[in-house]
């Protein structure tokens, strides 16, 4: 027992730290720091406290060297504390904290200089991707690509008020189809959120719904301290009053202290708990009735030493928000920050001496901080290493063109899948694709049918076993390379972001092919922003796009898709026409996901059937992949040009017909990848303002028009998507594009309403030119 009394106290001990060198790094931003915008800096001192005894108990105790954790946004500062101690942060990230080149407001894996497991800010999604990354892992063990010894859990450390968000829902209702294991999530169940506190109603409710879904619920109520009173004569009244107590009274309560408390008990409950309450002077009865499991390292260590299985669990663990400072329990007390005078009590409280304030070990006698520093070295995380080394993937030299004088780029795509699964390529082994129910219609179900779906055991596709017709032979094995997800795109996004990450997290590299229809892009966006912020590495395929989808109508036309392409940073837009551009961009695509300077790509695909263009050489190839080239070079000095992209090119082409003879020389640009030109574009601006001179891909192909040469832009989507080419060389455009939700109706129809037709790029021509 002695060595257990110890342990916790050591663990008490870095709690302290912990909860210190936090507030003292948010402090430091906000009181001492030199401020020259005025502008307060911020920080989260109340929502570190509330979770710091969790942090300490998981990262000093639980935490195996393969675990990997998601760390609530609001408790970053606590995670650099923790890698201060451990010597993988310096002084200056923490005297940085939300400055230019600090460690950043939440934990960030492309941002911060500490290894970070996965990011979080947008709250819910960091909770939700370590399931998806469970299910990752799974996979890579099934396939026999990661050694089952070198398993770990994914953990979830969460405030309560993240449960609001709707997409942790999504993920366990599609976490519980899928059977995932290895998963904590643990609730900093402080009962507060940014404006209130947190509704009673909810107390029983969040065991019923996990339990629901297959997941083990620990709910760690009470510490300790308070287990031992409630043995005492009067505890069974007092356990029954906490369990009774609204949330809002026991966060007040709290912050009035231990003469509140007394007076309380007292009227509440009476007589029965006066000698109980006796044995406590107002400050020992303010521990008491803060000693809750959350706050309990004992209590802790016990729950995760309980779950050492691989079934899910959730750990609700009651906190204080704020505990240990000066306003805990306050409803305000979110983005409150302790003043100078808060912080030299809390400071001399602690035995620091004024300017001792950043040692790690600070306040310790020198026994003490030599025990507790052995400790910190000798735990699993001092030697643990930040990621795995991955090999790359070898990529096929080219990518077989799909045979056909008309096809569309949805079914090309379909049909480049289906040829890799059958070349014995090792990048076939490695593609692993995935989609919301729409598998079928985006064309995966060939893919699907040669790889099979993944499944935990074999499933038997029971039409096929009843020899019942069917294109759809859909067999599950651990061997299967498809992931079928429910209508959720969120949980796409996050499919996505958590298998582009199973290089640097499990040390192979996965090939992520995630499918979606274009317009339902908008549905993940957040979701989408978070896989790229956190620079997963994930092939996006949504298909179909624009008013072209035709009968389907407005709800399923996208229009502003080709903008969120081109604005998504760590994302890489294309929109290619032909199916020998899919074949180049897609060829390209698997490259740059595996590339040091790489990232996701995005192929905005169509159902148009268009006829295929006949090529005399593959000079166009490297300006389709720079974004553009000349379909229809124009002559030297053109004054017009048709610049048009994706299922439009049809059109393009027949007006371009129709006016050649009237504007000899005028060319007509096939635009692959508008993100690409305009990244490009504005790279070369900025490499002026630098002092260096460079010229953006866009402007070579503009050259060769005259200086007042007008463009005609035509796209099935937004028309800002091309309008800003004239920008780059001062030209005259007339953009046309979709800038309102769509009719039904067939082509003709569309594309005359909406003027995408041949007849509306003659009219816009004539307008410029003529």
């Amino acid at each position: 027992m002695t060595n257990l009394l110890d342990r916790v106290a050591t663990l008490d001990t870095l709690d302290a730290r912990l909860r210190w060198l936090s507030a003292w790094t948010i402090h430091n931003a906000n009181h001492l720091r030199e401020s020259r915008d005025g502008l307060k800096v911020g920080g989260h001192q109340a929502s570190c406290a509330s979770i710091s005894t969790i942090m300490t108990a998981l990262y000093f105790s639980a935490l195996g060297p393969n675990d990997r954790v998601a760390v609530k946004p609001h408790a970053g500062p606590v995670l650099h504390a923790i890698e201060y101690l451990l010597g993988r942060q310096s002084l200056e990230q923490l005297q940085a904290f939300r400055g230019f080149g600090g460690m950043q407001s939440y934990p960030s894996r492309t941002k911060d200089a500490i290894p970070v497991d996965f990011s979080t800010g947008s709250v819910g999604l960091g909770v939700a991707v370590t399931a998806f990354a469970s299910l990752v892992q799974d996979y890579l063990v099934a396939h026999g690509r990661l050694a089952a010894a070198d398993k770990g859990r994914m953990i979830a450390l969460m405030g309560d008020a993240e449960l609001d968000e709707g997409n942790i829902y999504e993920c366990l209702i599609e976490g519980y189809k899928h059977d995932v294991r290895n998963c904590w999530w643990i609730v900093d169940y402080n009962r507060q959120s940014l404006d209130h506190t947190t509704a009673d109603r909810m107390f029983d409710r969040f065991d019923d719904i996990f339990a629901t879904c297959g997941w083990r619920v620990l709910t760690l109520k009470s510490g300790k301290l308070q287990q031992a009173a409630f043995a005492k004569p009067g505890g069974g009244a007092l356990e029954a009053w906490i369990d009774a107590c609204p949330n809002a009274e026991y966060a007040a309560l709290t912050y009035q202290g231990g003469a509140a408390w007394r007076a309380r008990l007292l009227a509440d409950i009476g007589e029965s708990v006066a000698e109980l309450l006796a044995d406590y002077d107002d400050p020992a009865l303010a521990r008491l009735m803060t000693n809750l499991g959350g706050h309990c390292i004992e209590t802790l260590l016990e729950a995760f030493a309980s779950a050492q299985d691989d079934v899910p669990t959730c750990f609700i663990a009651y906190t204080i928000k704020g505990y240990g400072l000066p306003f805990a329990g306050h409803k305000d007390n979110h983005a409150g920050l302790m003043n100078p005078g808060q912080i030299g009590a809390l400071r001399a409280s602690m035995g620091i001496a004024p300017g001792d304030e950043w040692l790690p070990f600070a306040g310790l006698g020198g026994n003490e901080q030599a025990q507790v520093r052995a400790f910190v070295e000798g735990s699993p995380l001092h030697a643990k290493v930040a990621g795995r080394p991955f090999p790359a993937v070898e990529v096929p030299a080219r990518f077989a063109v799909p045979d056909g004088a008309e096809q569309s780029t949805q079914a090309a795509f379909g049909r480049i899948l289906l040829d890799l699964s059958k070349s014995g390529e090792e990048i076939a082994d490695h593609i692993v694709t995935t989609s919301p129910d729409v598998t079928v219609s985006t064309n995966l179900g060939a893919w699907v049918n040669q790889r099979g779906l993944f499944r935990r055991n074999d499933t038997a596709d029971v039409f096929n076993l009843a020899k019942i017709p069917s294109a759809q032979k859909w067999a599950g094995r651990p061997a299967g390379q498809h992931i079928e997800l429910g209508i959720a795109e969120n949980n796409l996004f996050l499919m996505l972001a958590a298998a582009g990450l199973s290089a640097p997290l499990f040390g192979t590299r996965l090939l992520p092919v995630g499918t979606v229809y274009d317009p339902f892009i908008a549905r993940g966006l957040d979701a989408l922003n978070y896989g790229c912020y956190q620079n997963a590495r994930f092939l996006l395929v949504a298909t179909p796009s624009g008013v072209t989808l035709g009968p389907e109508g407005g709800a399923h036309q996208s229009i502003n898709s080709p903008l969120i392409g081109m604005g998504q940073p760590g994302l890489t837009y294309f929109e290619p026409a032909f199916a020998d551009e899919l074949a180049l961009t897609m060829r390209w695509a698997f490259d740059h996901m595996q590339a040091d300077d790489g990232g996701a790509v995005y192929l905005r695909l169509t159902t148009r059937s268009i006829a295929q263009v006949e090529r005399t050489d593959d000079r166009w190839e490297a300006g389709a992949l720079a974004g553009g080239y000349w379909l229809k070079p124009p002559a030297p000095g053109a004054e017009a040009a048709i610049v048009a992209m994706g299922a439009l090119l049809p059109e393009a082409l027949a007006a371009w017909e129709q006016l050649k003879d009237d504007l000899p020389g005028i060319g007509l640009l096939s635009v692959t990848s508008p993100d690409l030109l305009h990244r490009g574009w504005s790279a070369a601006r900025a490499a002026r303002w630098t002092g260096t001179r460079a010229e953006s891909h866009a402007a070579k192909l503009l050259a060769a028009l005259s200086p007042t040469a007008g463009l005609v832009t035509v796209v099935d989507g937004s028309p800002g998507t091309l309008s800003w080419l004239g920008g780059v060389r001062g030209m005259r455009v007339s953009p046309l594009g979709v800038d309102r939700f769509g009719q039904t109706g067939d082509l003709d129809d569309l594309y005359r309403e909406y003027r995408l037709d041949a007849a509306a790029i003659v009219d816009a021509a004539a307008e410029l030119f003529l």
